[in-house]
């Protein structure tokens, strides 16, 4: 077996652990303590958080879409692919690192994704972002942790609560987006998208591109 090469150490916002950059032969890997967050070898269900909450917009003009978390960039990859040329994607990304890495060692992979002219990059809480906004997105996507239970960072949990889903609806257009991935059912949860007064769809989509690997769950919670 190829050895995991150790390319970089990030510390979370907050004191709350410390990510690590792995690569294994052309493989690279997002590690929190024995926890592999990412891999490049399954972007299967970040894409589609973004290729089914697009789909979902019927073309509207201008699209405004926000992402919380760039990750791999695999869920912005995506949606750039799709959308128009007048639309514009904020993406908000709290560690630094995570960009320092998506242009240094996954350059290749990353491509010119980080340059095109309808992305805006903020080093930002995406829940600061969302507060700030009022019916101003067409889709909110969020990929910042495992799901409602946080692992990475308890300052996620804000996101998944009432205040949190209030905030987000606010911020969206009437019948705007707000689209969650998640490692894993939550029927809590997806009750709590419908008491915040949204229309809940709940998908299950497989981890890899070629439909293989373990099932993720993505939330499209649509505004009345």
């Amino acid at each position: 077996m190829i050895p995991r090469e150790l390319l970089g150490t990030a510390q979370i916002p907050g004191g709350e652990g410390e990510l690590r950059l792995f690569r294994r032969g052309a493989d690279f890997m997002i590690v929190l303590d024995r926890n592999e967050l990412m891999s490049s070898r399954m972007s299967g269900s970040e894409e589609a958080l973004a290729e089914m909450t697009i789909e979902r917009l019927r073309d509207r003009p201008a699209p405004r879409l926000l992402i919380g978390g760039y990750g791999m960039g695999f869920t912005l990859r995506a949606a750039l692919a799709m959308l128009p040329a007048d639309a514009k994607v904020t993406v908000a990304e709290l560690v630094p690192e995570i960009m320092e890495w998506a242009r240094g060692p996954m350059a290749a992979m990353t491509g010119t994704c980080l340059d095109d002219k309808r992305l805006f990059l903020d080093i930002a809480d995406v829940g600061v972002l969302i507060g700030e906004a009022e019916v101003y997105y067409d889709a909110i996507l969020l990929d910042v942790d495992n799901g409602p239970d946080g692992l990475t960072r308890k300052g996620n949990n804000g996101l998944y609560s009432r205040k949190g889903l209030a905030a987000a609806k606010a911020a969206l257009k009437p019948g705007g987006i707000l689209a969650i991935w998640s490692a894993a059912p939550d029927e809590k949860f997806k009750k709590a998208l419908g008491d915040a007064g949204f229309m809940v769809d709940e998908i299950a989509v497989r981890a890899r591109q070629n439909g293989k690997g373990a099932k993720h769950v993505i939330w499209f919670a649509t505004k009345r």
